[in-house]
Order: C-alpha cells, then sequence, then structure tokens
C-alpha cells in the first residue's frame, strides 16, 4: 500500500477507522469521510498521520450526489490522483417488518446501495486512470435473512449484486469486490447475551474482529488485479450454521 491513494467512506471510527488505520500503517495516503463525528473524523485523520502518511477528514452525505461529487474532486485534489474507494458509510438498524417505515426503508437504501453508486461512479474516471479498485462492504445480512433486520439485509444484498454488475461495468480498468463481515466486536456489545450467544453458534467460536476486517480489506486491496467481481465473506463460519 506505500503511496496509494485512498478515498474510505465513513470512516471515523469502528470498522472503518481500523480499515484506515490498517493501510495507512502500510503506507497509504488516506482521505476519510465523515457525516456527523467530526471530532472523532478528525481525531482519526491525526492517528493516520501518525504513521507518516498525508490524512483528510471532509464531511459528505453519500446519500446526496452533489456533495459526493464535490467530496470526490476535493479528495482527488488534496491526494493527487486516486487508487482505491473503499465504500464503508453505512446505515444499520434493528426494527421489526411491521413497525418499519418508508422513511427507513429509503434512509437504508438511500445509504447502503444509492451512495455506493453514486461514489463509484464519480471516482471512476479517476480509478479508470491509475488501474485502480473499488472494495465495498458488505455483510452476512447480505446472504442471510435476518428478520429483525429486513431492509438492511436486503440493502446489503443489492450491494453484493452491485459489486458484481460495475464489476462487469467498469472492467478492465477497475477490479471492484467486496468484504462481507458477519457479527464483528467493535466495543459497544461485545459482552451481551446476544453476541455471546452467536460466538457459541459460530464454528470458530467467537465472533471477528475489526482489526480481522481490516487485514481482509487489505488483503483484497493488495490481490492481483484479475481478481474482481467477488463477495469475501468474514464470519468465522457463521453462514455455514
Amino acid at each position: 500500500m506505500r503511496g496509494a491513494h485512498v478515498l474510505i467512506t465513513g470512516a471515523a471510527q469502528r470498522i472503518g477507522r481500523e480499515i484506515a488505520l490498517q493501510l495507512a500503517a502500510g503506507g497509504a495516503d488516506t482521505v476519510i469521510t465523515y457525516l456527523r463525528s467530526r471530532a472523532a473524523a478528525e481525531r482519526t485523520a491525526a492517528d493516520l498521520a501518525s504513521y507518516g502518511v498525508r490524512a483528510w477528514a471532509l464531511r459528505c452525505d453519500v446519500r446526496e450526489e452533489r456533495q459526493i461529487r464535490r467530496t470526490v474532486r476535493e479528495a482527488v485534489a488534496r491526494l493527487g490522483s486516486l487508487d482505491l474507494l473503499i465504500n464503508n458509510a453505512a446505515l444499520y438498524e434493528t426494527v421489526s417488518v411491521q413497525k418499519m417505515t418508508v422513511r427507513q426503508w429509503d434512509d437504508m437504501f438511500n445509504t447502503n446501495v444509492r451512495g455506493p453508486f453514486l461514489m463509484s461512479r464519480a471516482c471512476l474516471p479517476h480509478l479508470q486512470a491509475s488501474q485502480g479498485r473499488i472494495i465495498n462492504l458488505g455483510s452476512l445480512g447480505g446472504v442471510r435473512p435476518w428478520i429483525s433486520h429486513a431492509h438492511y439485509c436486503q440493502s446489503k444484498a443489492a450491494l453484493h449484486m452491485q459489486t458484481q454488475l460495475l464489476a462487469k461495468a467498469f472492467a478492465p480498468e477497475v477490479a471492484v469486490n467486496c468484504v462481507a463481515p458477519g457479527m464483528i466486536d467493535v466495543g459497544e456489545h461485545k459482552s451481551s447475551a446476544f453476541m455471546k450467544k452467536l460466538a457459541h453458534r459460530t464454528p470458530m467460536r467467537r465472533n471477528g474482529s475489526a482489526a480481522e476486517v481490516a487485514a481482509t480489506v487489505r488483503l483484497v486491496a493488495e490481490m492481483p488485479h484479475v481478481v474482481t467481481g467477488q463477495i469475501f465473506v468474514v464470519d468465522g463460519g457463521l453462514g455455514l450454521v
């Protein structure tokens, strides 16, 4: 990753932050985006810079095409070029099918599906010039029906299909892949009874970590360019149960 120029959406905290840190440790100059977590994003950018790379935090609402276009222009202006786009920004919510509102549905799809599509399209000319890559953050929920997260699961399934469609549409210049985490301990609910129950059910007998998802993203970013259109599930085997 040394010398690579990277744009990561929604990377102020949690998995996005860990991805940014691992890429910065490998030598990547990085722009991260945030929506509301400005202070956290600025702290993350400072932590990235501590690795001796260039790093910036830019506000961007991935539901808004004009903001996406502006952010891409500014990111490329600062970086000089673009080698890798990571579509990490996402909405996650628990709600029953019966109680889900139309607005909740729309917000989920606008963030998790339309956002990555518009961001990928805006970045395309720059990625074509660099023979670059796109990595989407999908989910085990995109292949398994979680009834308390129906809109989330459907949005991630759509993102998985978008990965394969854009892999065909953007070839041969740009490789497009997806990393799909299962149950990941990110701190807030690590010790909950639900997370412990899932860990027990998982063949590897534990949930994954943000660092392990980030390591997979870096691995995919460094794969041969011929690898495209793939969904890499990081779930400890939970999807096999």
